[in-house]
């Protein structure tokens, strides 16, 4: 993996399960996918992750057989898919509409696919009845799903993957039909079930909590390109590009200049760089430090308070009115903290969670 000096992509320390290979697509005079390149470890969760447009989905149905690349390859456990129909590829899909037939029942919808390729009725019923139970669904086989809940229709759409006994499981966006407080509990069972099954799995949202609570690794996306896929907490704190630190969590930027292979912060700290010339730097709200006016060359004013939880989120005007900077605390009852128009000095509380990447 490269560092802040340019985009990242990773290999999987083991052998891997699918390995996709400088995977190009385009549609027309338009690029959507650019040499996209990654591998995915046996057991491995991976999330696809980047906004609108930048070809996540595109690839997850490449890998699917959907559509088929322009240039690279997609194999998986070594054989090339490139020839092998939809229908044929060991993946499974679960889609963000999850895709179950209203007029039958939840047996039958897990074993529609198993009818279809003409397992024996007693081998079908058996691994309908394990993938039910797999995921808690013993005992709704009658029901359809108009009787089912939001979460209970995606554990159907799981249960029906699961019993085609996929190699890889592709998994596109399947929380969006879901209230904010569901998404939050079906993510943590989803990714106990994956792991648990030792499914390998592809994963894709546009959603940054989401990836970080689901992942193994997460892949960020940017116009067609794997700008950097690493571990969650590599992801954030140690970003490979500028791209990559806007886009996973919030962060505060300056610009700056490399003197002597340092950087110097604006609290007067500095910190060390490989960079030359003109650099940004930048800097998590959770390592900035607000108090009460005090002697140092970084003060300013709140703008802007709020509350988050057990957290309050502070936007401070830097002093010359030319930087707003966002800074993250935490609430205590017994202290109300600083309010709107309050002046404030700030301080970097490790400069080594600093990155700086080029201007």
């Amino acid at each position: 993996m490269q560092g802040p000096t340019g985009p990242a992509t990773s290999v999987a320390t083991t052998s891997p399960v699918l390995r996709i290979g400088g995977v190009g697509k385009r549609f027309g005079t338009f690029t959507v996918l650019d040499d996209c390149s990654l591998d995915v470890a046996e057991g491995e969760i991976v999330t696809l992750l980047g906004p609108s447009g930048c070809g996540k989905t595109t690839l997850l149905r490449c890998i699917a057989g959907f559509w088929d690349a322009d240039s690279g390859s997609i194999t998986i456990d070594g054989q090339d898919m490139a020839r092998v129909p939809v229908n044929r590829r060991p993946v499974g899909v679960v889609f963000q509409s999850y895709a179950l037939f209203p007029h039958l029942t939840v047996a039958r919808n897990v074993g529609y696919a198993l009818r279809m390729q003409g397992v024996p009725r007693a081998e079908a019923a058996r691994r309908v009845a394990a993938a039910l139970e797999t995921v808690s669904l013993t005992g709704f086989e009658d029901r359809y799903p108009a009787q089912l809940s939001g979460g209970q229709q995606q554990r159907v759409a799981i249960a029906r993957v699961l019993v085609m006994e996929p190699r890889v499981l592709l998994l596109d966006e399947p929380f969006n039909a879901l209230d904010a407080k569901l998404r939050g509990t079906m993510q943590v069972e989803l990714r106990q079930l994956i792991k648990s099954l030792g499914l390998t799995s592809i994963f894709v949202t546009h959603d940054q909590e989401e990836a970080l609570t689901m992942s193994d690794r997460i892949a960020v996306m940017r116009a067609g390109r794997i700008e950097q896929a690493a571990p969650p907490d590599e992801i954030f704190d140690r970003p490979a590009t500028a791209y990559v630190a806007d886009f996973i969590g919030s962060s505060n930027f300056w610009p700056s200049l490399v003197a002597d292979g340092r950087v110097s912060l604006p609290d007067g700290q500095s910190v060390a760089t490989g960079l030359r010339g003109a650099v940004r730097v930048m800097a998590r709200p959770h390592n900035l430090q607000i108090a009460p006016p005090a002697a140092g060359p970084w003060q300013g004013r709140v703008a802007f308070q709020r509350s988050v939880g057990p957290l309050v989120e502070y936007h401070v005007e830097t002093e010359g009115g030319d930087a707003m900077v966002k800074v993250v605390a935490m609430r205590r009852a017994q202290d109300r903290g600083f309010a709107d128009g309050t002046a404030v000095s700030l301080r970097i509380v490790d400069p080594a969670l600093c990155a700086v990447y080029p201007a």
